[in-house]
């Protein structure tokens, strides 16, 4: 007896031992790596050329379009306010990912400092639901403007659209402050990020913990936002059917409402392939679907939007173009 009571004390001890080691090496995670982008040690200046061009396309684009409306007086009224805070969004969430993903590209270092994978996620997440915001926001203006023409200047005035771009950026920030609250208390049993960039949904899976809290909080909010998908839809359907009976109203819905549906379309499309990749992609997806699937919300929307906005509503294009000639006169002179 007291020799089984000796050795069931060892094997106790040894089991102690190992639990500690593996608590310690949970907790010993202060950097996380990131994905490599496929073949990056023989095209990573490629990639980097490419990556660096899209990136001065997205600022250069969005910049341009925000400042010809913040110049012209014509251009303050409230589609354009809320079109100049999609371009303000779009720069914001587009530099979470391009600075980080050029340094590591010219250092050949995918390593990212835990606090700053939360952070990125943090605003990768908020860029995201600011732009369902903002598109929102745009389709009642739409709305209002074309269902109830009379009402317009009383409806959105100045204090209705100061409201309404708060709640754009005031909501998402505090949606995130409790997720990464959520995900910030799990400790991590792993270090690795399968993807060239952190997103909270990555970040919750390094952990061995239970994550049903997590769980339970992301199907929420992803189902308030896909509701808001729907009703947007719903809203532009109506204007449709609004619009059916004056030529005049088919005009002005295709000129102003298009670049929204456009824009929605395409930032779903982009969220919808990421979700159901973050939650059931498998890592036997071939290399390039699974980058372009973790980066098309990243590319897409920020580089498309000033495009489509510009080309298609005829003010905005009127002021560019009368910008572009002012420049141009003025470096002849």
């Amino acid at each position: 007896m007291p020799y089984f009571q000796v050795e069931d004390d060892v094997s106790d001890h040894h089991l102690l031992l190992v639990v500690e080691y593996m608590m310690d090496n949970m907790t010993h995670f202060t950097t996380f790596t990131l994905m490599e982008p496929h073949n990056a040690k023989s095209y990573r200046y490629i990639y980097f050329t490419c990556f660096l061009f899209l990136y001065v396309m997205i600022l250069f684009l969005n910049i341009w379009l925000s400042v010809v409306i913040v110049l012209e007086k014509a251009l303050h009224g409230p589609m354009y306010i809320f079109l100049c805070n999609l371009c303000v969004n779009d720069i914001y969430g587009t530099t979470a990912f391009y600075p980080k993903f050029l340094h590591d590209l010219i250092f050949n270092s995918y390593v990212i400092p835990s606090y700053m994978c939360a952070f990125q996620a943090f605003v990768v997440y908020t860029y995201v639901m600011c732009e369902y915001s903002t598109l929102a926001v745009m389709a009642y203006d739409r709305h209002v403007a074309i269902c109830q023409p009379l009402d317009y200047h009383s409806k959105m005035n100045k204090f209705s659209c100061s409201i309404l771009l708060s709640l754009c950026w005031v909501i998402p920030f505090l949606n995130m402050f409790i997720a990464v609250f959520l995900s910030s208390r799990l400790v991590p049993c792993r270090n690795h990020i399968d993807k060239l960039f952190c997103d909270n949904w990555s970040i919750v899976k390094l952990s061995c913990e239970s994550t049903v809290i997590n769980n339970i909080y992301g199907f929420i909010f992803i189902s308030l936002y896909f509701s808001l998908v729907i009703v947007i839809m719903m809203s532009y359907i109506k204007l449709i059917i609004a619009c059916k009976a004056s030529l005049e109203c088919r005009k002005k819905f295709w000129q102003t409402c298009v670049p929204h549906v456009i824009s929605l379309i395409n930032l779903t499309v982009a969220i919808l392939f990421d979700t159901i990749y973050n939650r059931y992609g498998s890592s036997d997806f071939p290399v390039n679907l699974r980058m372009f699937l973790a980066l098309e919300m990243i590319v897409v929307p920020p580089l498309f939007n000033p495009v489509i906005y510009g080309i298609k509503l005829s003010e905005v294009r009127k002021r560019v173009l009368k910008l572009c000639m002012n420049c141009t006169k003025d470096d002849k002179d």
